[in-house]
């Protein structure tokens, strides 16, 4: 990037990451999904492959809601922002609780965002990574109840 494309706020990279989880601890898929670019990638641990595109994440995510997964709960904690010129990387620990066709279940997990500045000034996010937290760093972890970006079983975390 070059020197003329503002570096965001962290006011703004907190927004951004915000409408992002608020969305994902709705299920609100529609909102969800608007704040990542079309050529978005995505890393999930459970997950057995990359994610190269918004567009294969939308299928997998259809596929769980329709075995009966929703998000119950989500929290962000343990924030992190980054910024550089026309973009940003935001990173937390997110808990997450899940219903699913065999009940509820509740993953603590890292993850990070990188977002770029649109022409508009807008954030969109153009990658997602999703990891597990070592037992060790559970305790440790100002990370509230329930919350990460999860499908039925384990999922991204919410952020």
């Amino acid at each position: 990037m070059n020197e003329s494309t503002p570096e965001p706020s962290e006011f703004d990279v907190l927004t951004a990451a915000s409408a992002i989880v608020d969305a994902f601890a709705a299920t609100d898929t529609q909102s969800y999904f608007s704040r990542f670019a079309e050529d978005a990638s995505f890393v999930f641990h459970p997950e057995t492959r990359r994610l190269n595109t918004r567009a294969e994440y939308e299928r997998e995510w259809a596929s769980w809601l329709a075995d009966g997964w929703s998000v119950a709960a989500c929290a962000s904690s343990d924030q992190l922002v980054q910024t550089f010129p026309g973009g940003a990387v935001f990173s937390h620990t997110v808990d997450t609780a899940v219903n699913t066709a065999d009940g509820r279940e509740s993953y603590r997990e890292r993850e990070s965002i990188v977002f770029s500045r649109l022409g508009d000034g807008e954030l969109i996010a153009i990658h997602e990574h999703l990891s597990t937290v070592p037992d060790s760093a559970d305790s440790s972890s100002a990370a509230g109840p329930s919350a990460a970006e999860s499908k039925p079983g384990a999922e991204e975390v919410a952020q």
